[in-house]
This record gives C-alpha cells, sequence and structure tokens, in this order.
C-alpha cells in the first residue's frame, strides 16, 4: 500500500492521477494508523514550511512520519515542500524546525539581485551529482517542473543526488537510505517524472 500523506497543503490529486496513469494504486490520507500500515510514504507539498509544519503536528502526522522512516526505514519519496520539510529548520517567514530526517535548513532563493524572479518556475534541466535507483532510465541533463521559493541547503553533502541552476546552484534532489526528495515536481513533469515516479514503485533501498 502507498499512502500520500494528506496534511492540507499540497497537490494531492495531481499526484495520485499521476500514479493512476502508471497503473498503481495509491491512497490519501491523513489517518496516522494508514501511514504506519503503508508499505511505501508520499509527502507532497505546496505552501509556506511553517503552514506545513504546523499542519503535520495538527494531525498528528509529524512524529508517525519520523517513527516509520526513520526506524521502521519505509520507502520515503518527498515533492517539493515535502522535501524542505525533511531539513532540520526552516527560514521561511521566521525560523521552524522540520522534520530533522535530512541534516540541513531551508533558505529564500538568493536570485533577485541577478535580475531572476522568485519564484522559480518552469522547466529546469537536473545535472545528477551521483546515482540514484529514482533516476534509472532518465537521460542526464533531462528537464523537470520547479514551482519554489525556497530550497534545501544540504548539511551533509553525500545527501545532494542531484541539482539544477537558476541563478544559483539548487538542490534538486536528495537521498538518504531509503528517503528520497526532489525540489522539482515529478507529477507535473510528464515522461520524466512518470518515470522517477515508476521507479520509486519498484525501489527497494
Amino acid at each position: 500500500m502507498i499512502v500520500i500523506v494528506d496534511y492540507g497543503l499540497g497537490n494531492l490529486f495531481s499526484v495520485r492521477n499521476a500514479f493512476k496513469l502508471l497503473g498503481v494504486e495509491v491512497i490519501v490520507s491523513s489517518k496516522p494508523n494508514d501511514i504506519k500500515n503503508a508499505e511505501r510514504l508520499i509527502l507532497p507539498g505546496v505552501g509556506a514550511f511553517g503552514d506545513g509544519m504546523n499542519n503535520l503536528k495538527a494531525k498528528g502526522l509529524d512524529e508517525v512520519i519520523i517513527e516509520e522512516v526513520s526506524a521502521n526505514k519505509k520507502p520515503f519519496l518527498g515533492i517539493c515542500l515535502g522535501l524542505q520539510l525533511l531539513a532540520d529548520i526552516g527560514f521561511e517567514y521566521g525560523e521552524n524546525k522540520g522534520l530533522g530526517l535530512i541534516s540541513g535548513n531551508v533558505r529564500k532563493l538568493e536570485v533577485e539581485s541577478r535580475g531572476l524572479k522568485v519564484p522559480h518556475i518552469g522547466w529546469n534541466n537536473v545535472s545528477y551529482i551521483k546515482e540514484s535507483p529514482l533516476f534509472k532510465g532518465i537521460k542526464p541533463d533531462s528537464d523537470f517542473y520547479f514551482v519554489h521559493s525556497y530550497q534545501l541547503i544540504c548539511g551533509d553533502k553525500e545527501n545532494l543526488v542531484a541539482t539544477a541552476q537558476y541563478g544559483e546552484t539548487i538542490t534538486a534532489a536528495i537521498q538518504k537510505n531509503n528517503i528520497f526528495a526532489s525540489q522539482f515536481h515529478p507529477e507535473k513533469s510528464q515522461e520524466n517524472g512518470l518515470k522517477l515516479l515508476e521507479n520509486f514503485v519498484n525501489w527497494k533501498p
């Protein structure tokens, strides 16, 4: 059972529809018991870091996610805000503590002085820093779709698996053991994104 975590922020149904295109059944749920019973977890997200953490805590989902991902080693996919919430701290509208599953902090893109707009919206080439099973069958420097104003600055560079360029080097994807997360939206990235989601379904970390 694959569970897409519903915490009130995110493009839940576009993620679910992408899996439908692959013929894969998923459940959208905000119930802690569903997360405990899941074989794989997906944390999508669109919105602010603090709101995301507050919603997870209000629904009692933060601790169960940490338990299932960290202790029980379930394959986990974070998308956009779902990547950022893995960090220790986020600096969006103040300082907020994250899930602490990935060392690092989340800060605003520093590109406006270069004449670039924030948020960063659109297609960008993604460069692989190291091999990942989730990029299997996807050519290097392939395009993925981004929508974000903040990015994760990895505390441990070993977790960084892919970057993009938008006035600065952007953390495009990270991986640590059973955790994989992307700043881009695979569900909006057409063929390349569907391949990544298919790879997640088959991933055995």
